[in-house]
Order: structure tokens, then sequence, then C-alpha cells
């Protein structure tokens, strides 16, 4: 069974990628993700503010960013340790690559517009395979307009793009006026594949301390549903590499995320929850659901369901909210 595919111009064995989490910071854990079957590994990414920390109180730092991806919560368990450098960033790259074959993609969350640049020279450098640029931004602001900040996110894959020679992808959040509108946006101004959507954790509240308390829970199936629309709706307009992130935890979710459109899919909580050897599972189970389906590839059933494809699209988007809500009541 081919389960080939290509992501960002990188050939992939399988559609089946390690995304950003404490695990895949470490060597040890890429080797055997690789020995397990993984096609590519994204790291965790680089903060701004990790070169800044001695410039403002840590813990707020933490509170800003701690939900970024899956696991931020055990990354950030010990203070100390997020006070990473650029250097050691980049040497960490460049171990991975000569230790590992598995095609590396670095990741960059910046915040001033040179660091974009500076960090996307310097991790092409380090070996990276492809850039990721991880765009988690709190809009808090309420005289800054969506517009502005979709602009300036533009401005710096602009820059970034300039400056480097291998892919960049844009990690989004659903949390954009329009999305589809500002994917386009982005496959225009050069982005190479686009990774959706960020997976948030929101604070809960201590009512009898006062403050505000932090909860890790890990993604189950039900969190990919957002990500299956917003695959179906994108994957038919844009060119562009599509990744699914979030919410993958069975095969049956791996066939989703790729008939929506994803060309490959992220792994995090399900490896926190089953193992890395997990990989070959998902991998071996990918296999027999296209034979038991009679499919000779993945790239046949990709896009298989995305809104150029399915006989009726409004079945993904406003219709089904209005058929939702007037069955409910009749149950």
């Amino acid at each position: 069974m081919d389960l080939s595919t290509t992501y960002l111009g990188l050939s992939l064995s399988n559609p089946f990628v390690a995304g950003p989490a404490p695990i895949t910071g470490r060597i040890e854990n890429i080797k055997r993700l690789e020995e397990a079957g993984i096609a590519a590994v994204v790291l965790p990414p680089l903060f701004e503010e990790q070169l800044m920390s001695d410039e403002m109180e840590l813990f707020d730092w933490i509170d800003a960013h701690a939900e970024s991806f899956p696991e931020a919560l055990s990354y950030f368990a010990e203070p100390e340790r997020a006070i990473v450098e650029a250097d050691a960033y980049m040497e960490h790259i460049a171990e991975v690559k000569r230790q590992t074959s598995v095609p590396i993609i670095a990741g960059i969350n910046a915040v001033t517009a040179a660091r974009w640049k500076d960090y996307a020279v310097a991790m092409e450098r380090a070996g990276a395979d492809a850039l990721e640029l991880d765009f988690y931004y709190v809009a808090n602001d309420p005289s800054e307009s969506g517009r502005a900040i979709e602009r300036r996110f533009a401005m710096a894959l602009r820059r970034v793009k300039r400056n480097v020679s291998i892919p960049v992808s844009v990690k989004l959040t659903a949390f954009h006026t329009s999305l589809a509108h500002f994917a386009c946006s982005l496959e225009a101004e050069g982005a190479d594949g686009l990774t959706l959507l960020h997976r948030f954790y929101e604070a809960d509240l201590d009512i009898e301390k006062l403050e505000p308390v932090s909860r890790l829970h890990l993604s189950d199936s039900r969190e990919l549903l957002l990500r299956l629309r917003w695959l179906a709706i994108i994957s038919a307009n844009v060119k562009c590499s599509l990744a699914a992130s979030g919410g993958v935890q069975s095969v049956e979710d791996v066939v989703k995320a790729i008939m929506t459109g994803a060309d490959c899919v992220r792994l995090c909580s399900v490896l926190q929850k089953h193992g890395l050897g997990h990989v070959s599972t998902l991998r071996d189970g990918l296999a027999a659901w296209l034979e038991q389906h009679e499919y000779e590839s993945v790239r046949q059933m990709r896009g298989s369901m995305n809104f150029k494809s399915i006989p009726d699209p409004k079945a993904l988007s406003r219709a089904h909210y209005m058929h939702l809500l007037s069955s409910w009541g009749s149950q």
C-alpha cells in the first residue's frame, strides 16, 4: 500500500508527523519516533521571549504563552528550563540532523519583525529542512484591528521567505474573522503550507483563592471536528500543503483529516497516551483501512471530501448548524 505523501515539498513515506511538544525536544525521543516510522518531526517553537526573560517577569511570560502547543504546560513545568538561548536551539537542530535522517521542521514564535528573519536564517544554517511560523497571538488590544494583525503576520512571512530557501509553513489559530481569506492571503505571500489549527488550553478559575488555574487535558477526537471543517474549506481554495493538528487519535481520524484535504497529520497527545511506538500501530492501521476500502494510495483519498468534492458543501457549514438546532428539541 502506498502511504507516501508530500508536505512542504518534502517527500514523506507516510502522513504521520510528530507535533511540537516536549517529546520532540529530546534527541532520544526523535530516534525512537524514527524507528517507529514517523515521517517527519516538528520541534517545539523558539519563543523570542526566551531571549528576553531577564527583561520581564518569567511567570507573566509563561501565562501568556503556555497554551501555544498541546503539552506546553508540562514543557514549562520547571521555570529554570524555560530560559533557552537561541544558540542552544540551533545546536539541537544540528545534533538531531547529525543523528537522525527524519526531516526536521523548526518552529518560530517571534514578536519583533527582525526576529522572525534572524531566527529563520539561523535555523536554516543549523540544518532545518523546513520552518513553521507559529502565529499564536492573543488580540487583547481593542484599538488593534484584525486587519492590522493579519497584515503584520503577512509581513513577517514575506520577510522570512525573502531570506531563506527552505520551505516555510504557517501555523494558524481559528480566531480570525475570515480564516479562509487569510489562508489564501498567506499562500499569495509565499506560504508553502498551513497547519490547522492551534490547540489552546483555557485557564480555569479558582473561586476560593481568586486566581487562575491551569489544567492539562490531552486532546481527543472531538477536537478534530473544527480542523475537519477548515481543512474542507481551505483545501478547496489553496494549492499549498496542509497539516491537520489537534484531535487525531485513531485511524478513522487520520482518514477523515486526509479526506478533507490534509497532506499529513500531527501526532502529539495520542503519543503521550499510548507511547512513541504507537506511530507504527496507526501506520499499519491506515494501510489496512485503505486496502479494505480499495484505495491504492493516500494521494487517491486526499481531498475527496472537501468543499469542491462533496455533493452538498452546505452540510459542513450553516445548514449543518440549523439542522442540529431544529432536530435537537424533537428528540
